[in-house]
C-alpha cells in the first residue's frame, strides 16, 4: 500500500517543527518540504543575534543531514507557485510538480510594508530574514542616521541592530501613542522609552509617516504633522501580514484582513489542506508568536497520526529581552479598575516598572506587565493561568517575600497543578517534567531537554524546569548534589573545605588532588576565587592567567573599547587635599576620564594596558592602594560625615567606616560586597541598601545585612541593635565568613539569604547565638585573612615577572593597542563606539 504523501509549503520554524513532531510519531508518511529561502529552517526568534557574531549555521534548527536522516525530501530556494486542488498537485518556481494526499501551508508571514510614497527608494529595508540582515549590514556602512518604522517587538530589535552596526543616530517611529502597544500600558511605555533614550535611541510617538524624501535614495522622512526627519537609512518593522496569496489563488478561504481560515483541527475549507503558524487564521486571530505555531504543529501532527487534539486558542503572554531590557506581559494585562485592583511598583532610578491586576476579592492574579525586571514572570504567569489563590498581601508577587518566606503566589511552583503548562514552546506540562524525572530517571537538565524538549525553544522556562526537577528529586528522597562542573564532583562549599583541609595553594594542586582532566572556564576562576578567599594571597602570584577572571588578570576592569580603569581605594570616602591633587595630576598626565562614583571614590577610565603599572606606581607613592574594583570582594564602605560635622550625627561614622573598610579590604568572596555607615537614622550613607550596613543609634550601632542595589534591589534586614563597635565588628566577621564558606559562586548576600531555609531568623541564630558552634573558628580565620593583606598593585609593580604581563604586544612591550579610539566629550575623553563590519 502506497504511503500517503504530505507536502509542506514553507520551511520556517513552524514548518520544521511540524516535520519534527510528525516524524517523532510516525514514519509512515512520505514527507516533502518546499522552502522559499536558500537555507534550512533557522531561529527567527533570535535573529538579532546574527549581528552579535552568530552565523546562519548557528541559528539553524537542524543539522545538514537531519532531513535525510528523517527520510524527508527538502527543496530549498524553490517555492511553490501554483496549486491545482482538483489534481492535488503543486508546481514550483523551478518547474517541478508533485502530487499530494495532504497539503500543509506553513508559509508564515511577511513584513507588512505600509503604502508610503517613496517606499521603493534605495536605503529602505524590511527586517525579516537573514538576507534582509545582510543587506542592512552592508548599507549601514555608509549611513550616519537611521530610523525604524514600528515600535513593537521586532522594531525595537531592529533599532538595536542599527546601533550595533555603528549608527549612533538611530530613531524609532511609532504611529501609536506608546511603544509596544499590544503588550504594555502607557506607564510601562514611558519607562521603556526612558531606558531606550539612555541607550541613545530617539523615540517619536504619535507619528504618521506620509512620505520618503530623496532623489532615488532616502534622505528624509515626512510626517502628517508637517515635520520631517533627516535619515540615511530606513528599516520597516510595522507588523506582519500572513502569506496567504497562494492559498487565496487556489480558492482556499482566507479572512477579510488576510490569513488562511482554519478550524480547531487546523483544517481549511478543503479536507485535504491544512494551515499552521502565522499564515493560519483561527477564530478571527493571527497568532504572531512561535509558541502557538508550535502548538498548531503538534495538533496537526497528532491528528494525522490518528490522535484527537484540538487547538482552542493560545495564551499570548510574552517575555523578551529587548536591547538588554526585560519586557514581559501576561494574562489580562490591560484590565483596569473598577474591574480589578491594580498594584504598581515603579522605580524610575533603576528603570523598573511592575504592574499586576488582581481580582477585586484579592484572590486571583488576572494579568500584569513587567519592565526592567521580569525574573518573576514564569511564576506570575503560572499563578495567573492556574488560578492559584494569592497570598494575603498580593504586593509580595512583585516586591517579593523576604527572609526565607514561601515564594509569592502561595505554595509557589510546588502548588501548581500537573496540567500547568511550563514550556509553552513545546507544550510541556509540570506533570510531563516531574514524570520524566521520577519515571524515566532524567536527573539533569540535558536529559530533561532530550526527553521532554522543555527549554529547547526560547529557553525562558529553564529556571522553572530546573526547580521542578530539584523538587521531584528531593521528594523521592534523593540527594541533590550541586557540583561545580564535570571536572570537580563537589559543590563550592565542599571544595572550599577540602582545599582548606589539604592546604592546597594553586589551581594545579587542587585539580591534581581533587579534580580530573584539564578543567574549564567554569571551575578555573571559581577555584582561584576559593584560593584567594582562603589564603588571601596575591591573585596573580601563581602565574596562571587562565585560572583568573579577565578583570583579575590585569587588576583592572576592562572597559568598552579595550581600555582599563584605575580605581584607588578611598576608605570611607575621606581623602586629603594632597591626595586629591595627586589623582588630578595622574589623570591629567595620562589623559584619563575621571568620575566620582556613588561609592565615594574617584574612578579613572581610559588607561592603556602598558600604562597601568606606571600609573599605579605614582598612586602608591602618594599613599593610595588598590581599590579592588576588579575583584570579587569588598568594594567600598560609604559614609556620611557623622558627628564630626553634622548636627544630627550621633557617632563618628567616617572613622568607623574607615576602620571597617581597612579591616575587610582585599578579602575575596563569592560576589562583590559593599557596606556603608550612617551617623543617624536619616541614613545619608544608604546603609540599608548594602550587603552589610551600620546605622548609629543613641546606644550604639544597628547592624543590617543582605541588602543590595543593582538591577534587583532589596533592603537589608536588621540583624542586631544597639551594638558597641567591637561587638558590631565581631558579628560582621562571623557574617562574612559564613557567607564566604556557604554561598554559591556569583551569589550576592541578598540572594544567599533569600535561599536560606529559616531566613533572617536562622542567620541571626548562627551569627549571634553561635548555633553552629563555628563562631570562634570564623573569627580566627578572618583574623588570618586580615593579617595577610597586601596591596595587590604594590606587589604587581614591584615584581618584575608580574609587571611584565602588562603589555599589549609580547614582541613590542612599549607599543600600545592601536585599535583603541577616543572621542571628546564635555572636556574629557570617552571611547569611540564600536562599529560592526
Amino acid at each position: 500500500m502506497k504511503e500517503p504523501q504530505i507536502i509542506v509549503i514553507g520551511n520556517g520554524m513552524v514548518g520544521y517543527k511540524f516535520c519534527e513532531k510528525l516524524r517523532s510519531k510516525s514514519s509512515s508518511f512520505n514527507l516533502i518540504v518546499f522552502g522559499e529561502e536558500p537555507r534550512r529552517a533557522y531561529d527567527r526568534v533570535h535573529l538579532s543575534e546574527y549581528f552579535n557574531g552568530k552565523t546562519a549555521e548557528d541559528l539553524s534548527l537542524s543539522t545538514e543531514n537531519w532531513y535525510q536522516e528523517q527520510n524527508i525530501t527538502l527543496f530549498l530556494n524553490n517555492p511553490v507557485t501554483k496549486i491545482n486542488r482538483d489534481l492535488k498537485k503543486v508546481y514550483t518556481a523551478n518547474g517541478l510538480d508533485y502530487s499530494y494526499d495532504i497539503l500543509v501551508f506553513a508559509t508564515g508571514s511577511g513584513a507588512f510594508v505600509p503604502n508610503i510614497p517613496g517606499i521603493e527608494k534605495e536605503g529602505v529595508f524590511v527586517y525579516r530574514t537573514i538576507e534582509d540582515l545582510d543587506l542592512i549590514s552592508s548599507y549601514a556602512k555608509k549611513a550616519k542616521t537611521a530610523s525604524v518604522i514600528g515600535g513593537g517587538l521586532l522594531g525595537l530589535e531592529a533599532a538595536k541592530a542599527l546601533i550595533d552596526l555603528g549608527i549612533e543616530k538611530t530613531s524609532i517611529i511609532e504611529f501609536a501613542p506608546r511603544l509596544m502597544p499590544r503588550q504594555i500600558d502607557a506607564a510601562g511605555s514611558d519607562m521603556l522609552k526612558s531606558k531606550l533614550a539612555d541607550l541613545g535611541l530617539q523615540i517619536h510617538l504619535n507619528k504618521n509617516t506620509t512620505g520618503i524624501e530623496g532623489d532615488g535614495r532616502i534622505t528624509a522622512l515626512k510626517f502628517s504633522d508637517d515635520t520631517a526627519l533627516d535619515v540615511d537609512m530606513l528599516v520597516i518593522s510595522a507588523g506582519i501580514k500572513p502569506r496567504d496569496e497562494l492559498a487565496k489563488a487556489c480558492g482556499i478561504e482566507v479572512g477579510p484582513r488576510g490569513g488562511i481560515v482554519v478550524d480547531e483541527k487546523m483544517q481549511t475549507n478543503d479536507p485535504a489542506v491544512f494551515a499552521i503558524g502565522e499564515c493560519a487564521l483561527y477564530d478571527g486571530m493571527i497568532y504572531g508568536l512561535i509558541a502557538p505555531g508550535y502548538e498548531m504543529a503538534e495538533v496537526l501532527a497528532a491528528n494525522l497520526c490518528k490522535g484527537d487534539k484540538t487547538f482552542t486558542g493560545f495564551d499570548m503572554s510574552t517575555k523578551l529581552k529587548l536591547i538588554g531590557i526585560d519586557v514581559a506581559s501576561f494574562g489580562d494585562n490591560f484590565i483596569t479598575e473598577p474591574d480589578c485592583r491594580t498594584i504598581i511598583f515603579e522605580n524610575k532610578h533603576k528603570g523598573i516598572y511592575k504592574r499586576i491586576n488582581v481580582s477585586n476579592d484579592g484572590q486571583y492574579l488576572l494579568g500584569g506587565i513587567l519592565i526592567g525586571d521580569a525574573t518573576a514572570y514564569n511564576l506570575l504567569l503560572q499563578t495567573s493561568n492556574n488560578k492559584i489563590v494569592l497570598p494575603e498581601d498580593p504586593a509580595e508577587l512583585i516586591l517579593g517575600a523576604r527572609g526565607g518566606s514561601e515564594s509569592a503566589g502561595g505554595a509557589g511552583i510546588t502548588g501548581l497543578p500537573d496540567t500547568a503548562l511550563i514550556c509553552s514552546c513545546e507544550g510541556v506540562s509540570k506533570g510531563d517534567i516531574c514524570s520524566a524525572v521520577a519515571d524515566v530517571s532524567c536527573e539533569n537538565i540535558d536529559d530533561l531537554k532530550k526527553c521532554t524538549k522543555a527549554g529547547t525553544g526560547c529557553g525562558g522556562c529553564l529556571p522553572m524546569v530546573k526547580d521542578l526537577m530539584t523538587h521531584t528529586l528531593k521528594s523521592q528522597g534523593k540527594y541533590i548534589k550541586n557540583v561545580m562542573c564535570e571536572h570537580f564532583n563537589y559543590s563550592r562549599q565542599e571544595l572550599f573545605d577540602l582545599i582548606h583541609i589539604h592546604e592546597l595553594k594553586s589551581y594545579d594542586e587542587v585539580l591534581d588532588a581533587l579534580g580530573k582532566n584539564d578543567g574549564c572556564e567554569v571551575c578555573k576562576p571559581l577555584v582561584s576565587s576559593l584560593l584567594a578567599s582562603l589564603w588571601n594571597e596575591m591573585i596573580l602570584k601563581k602565574g596562571n592567567d587562565v585560572a583568573q577572571d579577565s578583570n583579575d588578570r590585569f587588576l583592572a576592569n576592562i572597559q568598552k573599547g579595550g581600555s582599563y580603569s584605575v580605581v584607588p581605594r578611598v576608605p570611607g570616602g575621606e581623602i586629603t587635599p594632597d591626595k586629591l591633587i595627586v589623582i588630578g595630576e595622574v589623570a591629567k598626565k595620562y589623559n584619563l576620564y575621571t568620575k566620582i562614583t556613588g561609592g565615594q571614590r574617584i574612578d579613572m577610565f581610559g588607561a592603556h594596558l602598558n600604562d597601568l603599572p606606571i600609573i599605579w606606581e605614582e598612586l602608591i607613592a602618594a599613599g593610595f592602594e588598590s581599590g579592588h574594583a576588579y575583584g570579587k570582594g569588598l568594594r567600598t564602605v560609604k559614609s556620611c560625615v557623622g558627628s564630626t560635622w553634622c548636627r544630627f550625627g550621633l557617632h563618628d561614622s567616617v572613622s568607623f567606616a574607615i576602620r571597617i573598610e581597612e579591616r575587610y579590604r582585599g578579602i575575596r568572596a563569592p560576589h562583590k560586597f559593599k557596606s556603608a555607615v550612617s551617623g543617624c537614622i536619616r541614613e545619608c550613607a544608604e546603609a540599608q541598601s548594602k550587603d552589610f550596613g551600620i546605622i548609629a543609634t543613641e546606644k550604639g550601632w544597628n547592624l543590617y545585612v543582605c541588602g543590595n542595589g543593582g538591577s534587583k534591589p532589596q533592603h537589608a534586614l536588621l540583624l542586631a541593635t544597639d551594638l558597641d563597635s567591637e561587638t558590631c565588628i565581631k558579628y560582621i566577621d562571623r557574617f562574612l565568613m559564613f557567607y564566604i564558606r556557604t554561598a554559591d559562586p556569583l551569589t550576592r548576600t541578598a540572594t544567599w539569604l533569600n535561599k536560606m531555609e529559616g531566613g533572617i531568623d536562622y542567620l541571626r541564630n548562627v551569627i549571634i547565638n553561635d548555633s553552629l558552634g563555628m563562631a570562634a573558628q570564623w573569627e580566627n580565620e578572618i583574623e588570618n585573612l586580615i593579617a595577610s593583606y597586601k596591596c595587590e598593585w604594590k606587589e604587581a609593580v614591584e615584581n618584575p615577572a608580574i609587571r611584565k604581563r602588562f603589555s599589549h604586544f609580547v614582541n613590542a612591550p612599549e607599543d600600545k593597542d592601536p585599535t583603541i579610539e577616543f572621542v571628546e566629550m564635555r572636556g574629557q575623553k570617552r571611547t569611540a563606539e564600536w562599529k560592526t563590519v
